[in-house]
C-alpha cells in the first residue's frame, strides 16, 4: 500500500489531498474543518450552494455525523462500501458550509482500501471529485488540472473505474444523481 504519512499530515494541517476511489479521484480535506472545506470550494471553483459529501471508513463511523434510520441502515449495509453517496440527517457537528446549510449530509464509504484507510487515520474527509467544477472527473492523476494537483498531496492509485457514484436520499426514495448501481438501488428502494 502507498505510504499515507504525508497525506495524513496534510489533512491534519487543514491542507488538501488527492486520493483514488473506486469511482474517480477525490479531493480530500478535513470535512469537519470549515476553513479546509472552504479551500475545497475555492480550488474547485464550486458554488457554496452545492453541498460536499464526506467519506468515512465504515458505517459505524457515519453514526458520529448523521442520524440513521433502520431503513437507511439496511440500505447502507447492502450498498456500502461502494459507489454510492447516501444523504442522511446530519448531526450538529457537521459544518453548515459542507452541506450548504441543508439538513442532510452525503455519506460515502468508498470501496477502495486507500481512501478508507486515509479516512480511518484522519476522521471524515471531503468526498468530491478532484476537478474544477463543471469539468469532467479524473480517472488518472494526469487528467487533474495542474492548479489542483499543485495545491495538494497526491496519492496515485493508478487508473480508477470512472463511473460517478449514485447519490440517494433513502428517506424520500429519491435518486438525486444516477451513477453506478442506480438500477439496483432503484429496485431496492421499490422493494424495501
Amino acid at each position: 500500500m502507498i505510504d499515507l504519512t504525508d497525506a495524513v499530515a496534510a489533512i491534519r494541517r487543514g491542507d488538501l489531498v488527492i486520493y483514488p476511489t473506486e469511482t474517480v479521484y477525490g479531493l480530500g480535506a478535513n470535512a469537519l474543518d470549515p476553513e479546509a472545506v472552504e479551500r475545497v470550494f475555492e480550488i474547485k471553483g464550486r458554488p457554496r450552494t452545492q453541498p460536499i459529501s464526506m467519506a468515512v471508513p465504515e458505517l459505524s463511523a457515519a453514526a458520529d455525523y448523521a442520524s440513521i434510520t433502520e431503513r437507511e441502515h439496511a440500505f447502507c449495509e447492502r450498498f456500502l462500501p461502494g459507489p454510492v453517496t447516501v444523504l442522511l440527517e446530519r448531526k450538529p457537528r457537521v459544518p453548515d458550509l459542507l452541506v450548504a446549510g441543508q439538513d442532510r449530509v452525503g455519506i460515502r464509504i468508498p470501496d477502495h482500501d486507500l481512501a478508507r484507510e486515509l479516512a480511518r487515520r484522519t476522521g471524515p474527509i471531503t468526498a468530491t471529485s478532484a476537478n474544477r467544477s463543471g469539468v469532467e472527473s479524473a480517472r488518472r492523476i494526469e487528467e487533474i488540472d495542474p492548479s489542483i494537483r499543485e495545491q495538494a498531496v497526491v496519492l496515485d492509485g493508478g487508473e480508477t473505474a470512472g463511473t460517478e457514484s449514485t447519490v440517494v436520499n433513502v428517506s424520500t426514495d429519491d435518486i438525486v444523481r444516477r451513477g453506478a448501481l442506480a438500477d439496483e438501488i432503484e429496485a431496492w428502494l421499490s422493494e424495501n
